[in-house]
C-alpha cells in the first residue's frame, strides 16, 4: 500500500507548479489513457495465457 501512496505523491507533484493549465489537463488525460491500454493490453495477454491461445 506504501507504493501506491507513493506514486500518488509522485503523480501530484509532477503537476505541481505547471503554468498553462490547458497543458496540465491534457497530461493528466494523456496519463490516465495510457494506463487503461496498459491495462487492455495485460488483461488480453492474460486471457489468451488462460484459454490455451496458440501463440
Amino acid at each position: 500500500m506504501g507504493t501506491l501512496s507513493h506514486f500518488r505523491n509522485l503523480y501530484t507533484e509532477a503537476f505541481q507548479g505547471c503554468k498553462p493549465a490547458l497543458a496540465v489537463i491534457f497530461l493528466k488525460a494523456y496519463s490516465v489513457f495510457a494506463a487503461f491500454m496498459i491495462f487492455m493490453a495485460i488483461y488480453a495477454f492474460t486471457e489468451r495465457v488462460l484459454t490455451g491461445f496458440q501463440f
